[in-house]
Formats: C-alpha cells, structure tokens, sequence
C-alpha cells in the first residue's frame, strides 16, 4: 500500500504552517496503523523535501512529534505486517478523536 497518495501530499500543509494553532485545533489529515498492534500516526504537517510528518503518534502513550515517511514504509509490526493507511479515515480536528 502506498502510504502517501500525490493527493494527500498536496493537501497536507507543509511543516510548521499550522505551528500558531493550538494543539486541540490541528486537523490531523490521514491516519496511518500497524494491523498487528495498537500504534497509529496522525500527521498534521509534511517536509516533502525530508518527508518528515509532524503529528499525533498514539504508541505507548499520545505524544506529538516527528516521523520519517521511510521509516513508516519500513517498519513492521510483531507479525512482519507493514503499516497502512486508514483508506476510511476523514480529516478531523485533535480535539474530536
């Protein structure tokens, strides 16, 4: 599965353009998970150049910070499953997870 679409790349905003919203107010654009464990990724902004997301990651607890787009094509969970992307996912803000 491709995880970033030419589509969603051009929808996300760039890095740091959302940096002045408030947390509860970023719209978290896509979601990617492990179907073989709980962690999820909510990217809210993107460096297309260094494809680095900036975003959600709900692991073992909720944080905010960055991720490498080649790591999540890289990373597999406890069963060798590769991460995907909620195809069903609609964008939403933080505060309406």
């Amino acid at each position: 599965m491709k995880l970033l679409t030419k589509a969603l790349k051009e929808k996300l905003p760039k890095l740091y353009e959302t940096e002045e919203v408030e947390l509860g107010d970023k719209v978290l654009m896509c979601k990617f998970f492990t179907p073989d464990s709980s962690w999820e990724w909510y990217p809210t902004e993107f460096d297309p150049e260094e494809e680095m997301f900036f975003g959600l990651v709900d692991g073992f607890e909720k944080e905010w910070g960055y991720f490498s787009l080649k790591e999540l094509e890289q990373a597999t969970g406890k069963l060798g499953l590769h991460i995907e992307r909620d195809l069903y996912f609609e964008p939403t803000l933080f505060k309406n997870l």
